[in-house]
């Protein structure tokens, strides 16, 4: 197996670990201390692709491969975890699932927002009985 990384994913890591080195850094501790939610951090990362990077072109992503992506990943979590984290939900949670089951239609309407980072997407995995263990719950969802 080759694990000698490709010209485009060292420069999606060296990009990756630019900006956290020259964007989020400064202030990572302050925002932290005061629980500020990084908004201009995240409009940052979408300005550069890193909220969409496993949304196709057609919706307004970058279509980078999955190990470009975690290489994008891990140079933002080095520094800033608020802001892996928000880039990982947005790109592994909300855009893949939506990519791979929603309707042209919702793909047309929430993708490009999403992978620009004009919109910050959520999940929720909870229940009283079952706190965070996706095993133990029991909510389903029903069509009408």
């Amino acid at each position: 197996m080759d694990f000698i990384l490709n010209e485009e994913q060292l420069m999606i890591q060296d990009a990756a670990r630019d900006f956290a080195q020259n964007e989020l850094k400064n202030g990572v501790i302050d925002r932290d201390t005061h629980k500020q939610h990084p908004t201009e951090q995240i409009r940052q990362m979408g300005e550069l692709g890193f909220m969409g990077m496993l949304v196709k072109p057609e919706y307004g992503g970058t279509g980078m491969d999955t190990l470009s992506y975690v290489l994008a990943i891990e140079e933002i979590s080095k520094v800033d975890n608020s802001c892996s984290v928000a880039m990982s939900v947005q790109n592994s949670l909300v855009c893949s699932g939506i990519q791979a089951y929603a309707s042209e239609e919702l793909k047309q309407k929430y993708l490009p927002q999403l992978a620009s980072g004009e919109v910050i997407g959520a999940f929720l995995l909870s229940e009283p009985e079952a706190g965070s263990d996706a095993t133990s719950q029991r909510t389903t969802a029903e069509s009408l």
